[in-house]
Formats: C-alpha cells, sequence, structure tokens
C-alpha cells in the first residue's frame, strides 16, 4: 500500500493540476471573445515581454547558429561540400532552433514575471479587489497576456531565425572560407517559404502554451511570498517540459502538412 500510495499520489496530483489547467484555458478562451478587448494593455504587454526577452533571445539564437555552423563544417568538409553548411544552418534555425529556443527563453523571463506578477496580486487580494469593481480578472489580467505572448513569440522568432542565421554565416565565412554572396544564395535557394511558415506557427501555439501555464501559476498561488516563489518555480518547469513535448506532436503535424 505505502508504494501503492508513493506512486498514485503524483499521478493523482499531475492529473488534477492538467485538468485545472485545461479547464482554467478554456476559461480564457472563452473569455477572448467577450468585451471590453483591453487593446492598449495587449500592446503594452507585447512591448514588453519583446523588450525583455530580445537581447536573451537574440545572444542565445546567434551562439545556437555559430555553434551548428562550427559543427556542420566540421563535418560536411569530410565530404567537400562545406558550402552546404548555409543550408544545414539555415533550415535548421528556422524549422526548429529559432521558436523552440525563442519559447524557452520568453517562459524563463518573461513567463516567471507574469507568473510572479499575477501571483503577488492573488496573494494581496489586489484580484479581489478587481472582481469587487466590477472588472473581469480572467479578461483583464489573463486574456491580454496569453494573447502578448501568442503575438511576441512569434515575431522574436523571426528576429532569432535571422540573428542565428547570422551567427551561421559568420562561422561560414570565417571557418568555412565561404563567400558571403555563396552563402546567402544558397540560404535562400534552400530555405523556402514553406520552411519559415512551420516555425512562425510553432511560435503562435508556444506563446498560447506560455500564456496559459503563466497566468495559470500566478492565478492559483497560494500561501504568501513563499507560495508565489513555488507558483513561479513550478510555471518555468512545467513551460520547458511543455514545450519539448508538444514540439515533438507540432513537428510531426508540420511534416504531415507542409513535407520535410
Amino acid at each position: 500500500m505505502n508504494i501503492l500510495e508513493k506512486t498514485g499520489r503524483p499521478v493523482m496530483d499531475l492529473a488534477r493540476y492538467m485538468g485545472d489547467l485545461t479547464l482554467f484555458a478554456f476559461s480564457a478562451i472563452r473569455n477572448l471573445f467577450q468585451r471590453p478587448l483591453f487593446f492598449r494593455l495587449m500592446v503594452r504587454q507585447v512591448l514588453e515581454i519583446g523588450i525583455r526577452s530580445f537581447p536573451l533571445t537574440a545572444i542565445s539564437s546567434f551562439a545556437i547558429g555559430v555553434v551548428l555552423s562550427m559543427h556542420s563544417i566540421h563535418l560536411l568538409k569530410k565530404f567537400g561540400a562545406v558550402h552546404y553548411v548555409a543550408a544545414a544552418v539555415g533550415l535548421s534555425v528556422v524549422k526548429e532552433l529559432g521558436p523552440v529556443i525563442t519559447a524557452l527563453m520568453v517562459a524563463g523571463r518573461s513567463g516567471s514575471g507574469i507568473s510572479a506578477e499575477l501571483g503577488s496580486m492573488r496573494v494581496t487580494r489586489q484580484i479581489d479587489a478587481l472582481q469587487v469593481l466590477a472588472v473581469n480578472p480572467m479578461k483583464y489580467l489573463v486574456v491580454t497576456r496569453i494573447l502578448a505572448c501568442m503575438i511576441a513569440i512569434p515575431i522574436l522568432t523571426a528576429f532569432a531565425d535571422l540573428i542565428g542565421m547570422a551567427g551561421g554565416m559568420l562561422m561560414g565565412v570565417t571557418q568555412g572560407g565561404i563567400s558571403p554572396d555563396l552563402y546567402m544564395d544558397i540560404t535562400f535557394q534552400f530555405v523556402q517559404l514553406n520552411d519559415l511558415i512551420p516555425g512562425l506557427l510553432k511560435g503562435v501555439f508556444f506563446g498560447l502554451l506560455v500564456g496559459v501555464v503563466s497566468t495559470h501559476g500566478g492565478f492559483r498561488a497560494k500561501g504568501g511570498t513563499t507560495g508565489v516563489g513555488l507558483a513561479t518555480t513550478r510555471t518555468v518547469v512545467v513551460n520547458f517540459l511543455m514545450i519539448f513535448i508538444s514540439d515533438v506532436f507540432l513537428t510531426q503535424a508540420f511534416i504531415v502538412v507542409f513535407g520535410g
């Protein structure tokens, strides 16, 4: 019985958490189609998330592009096809690394901030005060931040793609001996619109995921400042895990829809 209790309790806690998260997401979606829109607040959140996360995203994507190019150059030199490093880096960044790295950076930087902010509002009863003032907290606090994440992450993903390919180009020119013109020609030859769209769509879905998980963590925080800290930590962990897990299914779906 002790073994069943020790294994069953985490499973039940996980099922309870996922069920509450799903109901929370459906509630947010339902409120999305209700007035008022709080458009200015949403735009402010988009700018805040984008500005906060851009430096981390830029540095991470550039480093990924550099490292990926270094490995590709080392491998492709054995086959006498070092100039194809442009295709390898470009496709890897726009299809996979760009959206995933961006989502992780936003989840770690802005997602944790959203959870901490809403958690502090919850434990200090500011959310209850909004309800007393006849302001829908789901609409005012949750929906605006979810939409902001869904807008900001694809935009950051586009910048991450460009910066990552720039990092790959730097290594291709300096270590691979490829001319900048040839590198860009090969990149544009192999990286097509059908390669860009799946990455941007991943960014939209990751934005929904990060927004829902982060706002849910803050909304459900309890237990004072300690509870806010625990909720923030759990939000970051859950965001990271769900990004990686959902990426598997999204990649398979996009391969079927858009091709390899």
